[in-house]
């Protein structure tokens, strides 16, 4: 029962598991070498993670963080470059290019889709520029008809900021097939997950090879020597985790599959009441495995408004949460490598971030594997929350 006397939907818990991670947990430990170099969950999860996305390879790392570090690393991302990511992320996007010494540059989004603006992006290339960074926010690929286009014109690189989008496609394409590099995250929260982890996604095998040296401290698979070859740090993950996103894997294709149907249900239902507005589609992202149920409700005015309905929204009994806020509104985007700016100037850059940022709210992807019925309580919740607001 919730806090409001109406029963509280009933949603399935997250994460979930059953036998096959306990079989995977088992597998690893009677291996009897835990780490990458003498086992091999790592290294089959890699081929069927890849296989699965559409890619040449795939390279199993700590966490998304990590993921996102050695794809800009391995694009010569560094000191004295930039890269543009959208102001409407998580921060981890920014951060990664900021621990490598590069500035990243946030521009706006679209304020339908929630993704990186391509128009934004054309408007914020310089000569630094090193790297276009779209993240595929709760699920759907950002525009990459029009970014490809913009990164060719330009000289630039995309790298897929993909840790939202398991599975999704693009006109038919899954992610390793549209071209570039993409970093995808096995955090708590996500699509699937090990507690933690991380993966980087190749459309080239050279590109991997250079990869494994940097997520490895530098040092090859068959060195004996200890001779490194590169820089880089021990990014290297671990064989139970490795076990564990086997089994999530393999459940993820009909989870997605549940997911799509519960949202086209939640978006119609969300779309009758007054003042909500869902988040968008673009028809050519044909598969979109929704980590989030965004929506927004402009009419609050104000984030402390919305952070009040988000409160209701929990006490009544929904896994709701505030969208993230934009990047540069938080102390630690300009702790290194921040752009020469001001948080106003980019505020007044960026007006469908900071939108967003003030009247979004989102609900966890668990919502969606729930019932009909399940589907049609939460939208009324959410219709009973926003009159009281």
């Amino acid at each position: 029962m919730s806090a409001q006397g109406r029963p509280a939907p009933e949603f399935p818990v997250w994460p979930q598991y059953d036998d096959a991670e306990r079989e995977g947990l088992l597998r690893a430990l009677e291996q009897g070498q835990w780490w990458r170099m003498g086992g091999k969950e790592v290294e089959t999860f890699e081929q069927e993670f890849a296989d699965y996305h559409g890619a040449a390879k795939a390279l199993a790392v700590t966490n998304g963080t990590h993921a996102l570090e050695i794809a800009l690393q391995l694009l010569g991302v560094g000191p004295g470059t930039e890269v543009i990511v959208p102001a409407f992320t998580f921060i981890s996007s920014s951060q990664a290019a900021q621990r490598l010494g590069a500035t990243a540059v946030p521009v706006d989004i679209d304020l339908d889709t929630y993704n990186l603006s391509p128009e934004a992006a054309a408007a914020a290339i310089t000569p630094r520029t090193r790297a276009i960074m779209p993240v595929h926010i709760a699920g759907q690929i950002a525009d990459l008809d029009a970014l490809d286009k913009l990164a060719a014109d330009s000289g630039v690189s995309i790298v897929q900021d993909a840790a939202h989008a398991h599975g999704a496609r693009w006109r038919g394409r899954r992610v390793g097939e549209l071209g570039s590099i993409a970093a995808f995250s096995f955090q708590n929260g996500k699509l699937m997950t090990a507690g933690e982890g991380g993966a980087v996604t190749f459309p080239e095998t050279a590109q991997y090879d250079e990869a494994f040296l940097r997520h490895s401290c530098g040092r090859p698979p068959t060195d004996r020597k200890y001779y490194h070859q590169t820089s880089g740090s021990n990014f290297r993950l671990n064989e139970f985790s490795a076990s564990v996103l086997r089994a999530q894997l393999a459940r993820l294709d009909s989870q997605i599959s549940v997911r799509e149907e519960r949202a086209k249900l939640l978006k119609s239902l969300l779309t009758e009441i007054p003042g909500v507005v869902p988040q968008g589609h673009d028809e050519r992202a044909d598969r979109v495995p929704h980590y989030m149920a965004m929506f927004r409700v402009p009419g609050l005015g104000e984030d402390k408004r919305r952070n009040a309905l988000v409160d209701d929204l929990i006490a009544r009994g929904l896994p709701a949460f505030v969208v993230f806020r934009a990047i540069y509104r938080s102390d630690g985007f300009w702790e290194s490598a921040a752009p020469d700016t001001t948080v106003d100037e980019l505020a007044k850059a960026c007006p469908n971030s900071e939108a967003l940022t003030a009247d979004g709210i989102w609900l966890h992807h668990r919502t969606l594997l729930a019932s009909e019925r399940a589907i049609e309580d939460t939208a009324q919740i959410i219709a009973d929350a926003l009159a009281a607001v």
